[in-house]
Parts: structure tokens; C-alpha cells; sequence
């Protein structure tokens, strides 16, 4: 625990950050990068190059500070990192990293301002942070090797099946090389790939959502060919059945959790289908009793993934109904969905049962939209569970 003296030193500086802004973070990556190159290999430098990982991070930052003396606040949010992390898979001695790049960057940042007692109080909060955020590491890196079918670290795993969904979603069935089971999953979850190939300057690692339910055979995830994206057009394009990729355990804490009395409504923007494909599949094999509802937007047939999928489920199961909504549908798209233009929950107000839950996941106006529509109905916080993809934001 920190002393009343550090906790009130700590808070003395949130004008400081709070004048900084993600300036500040942005600093402290470049310093890092510059100093320790190989960590490179383990962010996300298209995050660092749209800003979003800056302002993550200072938004993290700056809520450490204003929670100093009430961590249980930030219990979901460290926990989120942490599954974060273990996908990266972070190890002890980079916390010590990223420590003393975080203290020169006050220093180097905040001038005079930045007192000899400034850099110490930060010093032993930050030094509580990492080991909360050690201990926790350690508990799933355990969890996940000890657990039937598991590994810490990676793991050699085969591309199965190869298989387009749309014009920019393809889905790669994965087996693991020795014919040996998989660990669990909760649905929701997403698996970590680490990539070394020519094409790549570094390593990279990123993380997708499992898009099937859990089978103890393997894992399926469903890539997006994203505009400029290294990584996912390195999958499309040079990746076929056959080939082999490093794999980390499942991670994630945007999971299903539902009771089977329990409605379950799912929504989801583009891309943001996959988590919603492995609850899915989930909630229909596990033999969920209460209502489900899928409803979909995109942006036309073209690019409607998994629509046939979806179809046969809900002709099979008489507690599910889908509903898809094409932004600007084409003249071939005629008969292939409900609604044209923006999900508007109005528009099927009748369908969405009393007491549900609701998943959400797709582009960030489609989250927010769809918390404003559902928060004007009624529905509280307890109900509504989202996913960013990267790194993630307040609605």
C-alpha cells in the first residue's frame, strides 16, 4: 500500500498531466523505441502511428492518478490490460522497462515542475501498478499452461482451412502441429499470432477474435483485410492451408456471461461479428433456453459475412431471430436483408426482450449509436458489455 504522502504527491501532479495530454505518452514511446528497439516487436505500431495507443495509454495514466487512493476502481480496466498483456506476452523485467522511460519522461516533460519527491512518489506507485499487474499476468500464464490442452508461451499451429466470408473477411481454421487437444476458450475471446515473415521490418503480434465456439480441436478466426494493414494482408495474400503459425493461448476479458434464463441479444458492425460468432455458437450448442437476438449492419451484400451461417442457425433454432441492415445496399442485395441504412433499434423495438443483455462490437460510431439507443430505452450499465478492437476507449 502507499503512504497518505505519496497518494497526496501523486495527486498533486494530475494538472501536470492533465496539461500534457497524450503529448505526454506519445514521448514516452518515442523515448522508449529509441532506447529499447526490441520492444518494437511487441506493440502494435500501426496503434502508435493513429495515436490510439498514446491516448490509451495516458488515459491510463491519468485514471491511476485520480484513483490513487481507491484502486478498486480500476479492477476492470487492470484486467483488461493484463489479458492484453499476456497476448503480448509481457514478462516482469519489461515492466522495469517501461518504468524508467515513464519517470524520465515526467522529468524530461514537466521541466522544474518535476521535483526529486514528484519522481519518487511516481516511482513507488508505479512500482505497485507493475507488481498488481505482474501478479495478475503470472495467474493466466498459469491458468493457460496448466489447463487441459494448454501452453505458456507459443505454440506451432497449422493452417486447416482457408476460407473467404465476404470481400474482406477470410477465415483461417488453426490445428495445432503435434495432433494434441486445445485449451478452452470463453466466448469472446480472442487468440494472439506472433508473425515473422520478409515482408514484415519486425515481429509482429496481433490479436483476433475467435469466431467459433470452443471445440477442443482448434480455433477459428475470421481476419478483416484492413486498408494498408500489414499483417492482415499478409494473411490474406501469403498465408495458405498448410502453414504454420506461432500461436498464444486465448486471452480477453469481453466474454459471455449469460445465466440460461438469461435473454442474449448480439450486435455487431462489420468486423465486430467474430466475437459474436464464438458466443453464438456458444449460447445455441450449450442449449440456452431464453431468447437470442443477432442483428447485423454492414455495408452491402458484398461484404455480409457468415450470412449463410447465420440463416441455417436461425432456421434451426425457433429461440433465435436475425435481423441485417445494409447501410447502401446494391441492386443484387435485394432480398438478402431486413433494413437499409444505420442500425435503428426502433425499427425492431418488439423483438428485444425484456431483461437481456446485450454484446456489442464493431466501428467506434456504430458502439457508441448503439449505447445511445439502448441507454435512451432504459437499459443500465450491468446490461451493456462492448469491445474495442485496439486498444480501448470509454463509450
Amino acid at each position: 500500500m502507499l503512504d497518505q504522502q505519496t497518494i497526496a504527491t501523486i495527486k498533486s501532479t494530475i494538472p501536470l498531466l492533465e496539461s500534457a495530454g497524450p503529448a505526454m505518452t506519445k514521448h514516452f514511446y518515442q523515448r522508449m523505441f529509441t532506447h529499447n528497439p526490441e520492444l518494437t516487436e511487441v506493440f502494435n505500431l500501426a496503434h502508435q502511428h493513429s495515436g490510439g495507443q498514446p491516448v490509451a495509454l495516458f488515459n491510463a495514466i491519468a485514471a491511476y492518478a485520480q484513483h490513487i487512493d481507491n484502486l478498486a476502481a480500476l479492477t476492470g480496466a487492470v484486467e483488461r490490460i493484463a489479458h492484453k498483456h499476456t497476448g503480448f506476452m509481457i514478462q516482469p523485467q519489461q515492466y522495469h522497462i517501461v518504468g524508467t522511460h515513464l519517470l524520465a519522461t515526467l522529468k524530461e516533460l514537466g521541466g522544474e515542475a518535476v521535483t526529486d519527491g514528484i519522481l519518487a512518489a511516481w516511482e513507488k506507485a508505479y512500482g505497485l501498478l507493475a507488481s498488481v499487474f505482474i501478479g495478475r499476468e503470472e495467474q493466466i500464464y498459469t491458468e493457460r499452461e496448466q489447463a487441459a490442452g494448454g501452453w505458456r508461451g507459443t505454440r506451432p499451429f497449422i493452417i486447416r482451412q482457408k476460407r473467404v466470408e465476404s470481400d474482406l473477411i477470410t477465415s483461417f481454421v488453426l490445428e495445432p502441429k503435434d495432433g494434441g487437444q486445445v485449451v478452452d476458450f470463453i466466448p469472446g475471446q480472442y487468440l494472439s499470432l506472433q508473425l515473422s515473415h520478409p515482408a514484415l521490418a519486425h515481429t509482429e503480434i496481433r490479436q483476433y477474435s475467435l469466431s467459433d465456439a470452443p471445440n477442443g480441436r482448434h480455433y477459428r478466426i475470421s481476419v478483416k483485410r484492413e486498408a494498408g494493414g500489414q499483417v492482415s494482408n499478409l494473411l490474406h495474400d501469403h498465408f495458405e492451408e498448410g502453414d504454420e503459425l506461432a500461436v498464444v493461448p486465448p486471452a480477453g476479458d469481453f466474454v459471455l456471461q449469460a445465466e440460461p434464463d438469461t435473454p442474449v441479444v448480439l450486435l455487431s458492425g462489420g468486423v465486430g461479428l467474430t466475437p459474436m460468432l464464438s458466443m453464438l455458437g456458444h449460447l445455441l450448442t450449450s442449449g440456452h433456453q431464453a431468447e437470442i437476438r443477432w442483428l447485423h449492419a454492414c455495408e452491402h451484400g458484398g461484404l455480409h459475412a457468415f450470412a449463410d451461417e447465420i440463416a441455417t442457425k436461425a432456421a434451426s433454432h425457433p429461440n433465435l431471430e436475425a435481423r441485417t441492415w445494409y447501410r447502401q445496399p446494391r441492386d443484387e442485395d435485394k432480398g438478402r436483408f431486413d433494413f437499409s441504412g444505420q442500425m435503428d433499434l426502433e425499427q425492431i423495438y418488439e423483438l428485444l426482450p425484456a431483461g437481456a443483455h446485450y454484446y456489442f462490437c464493431g466501428p467506434e460510431g456504430f458502439m457508441r449509436e448503439v449505447k445511445r439507443q439502448l441507454s435512451e430505452r432504459g437499459v443500465e450499465e450491468g446490461r451493456l458489455h462492448y469491445e474495442f478492437f485496439g486498444p480501448h476507449q470509454s463509450l
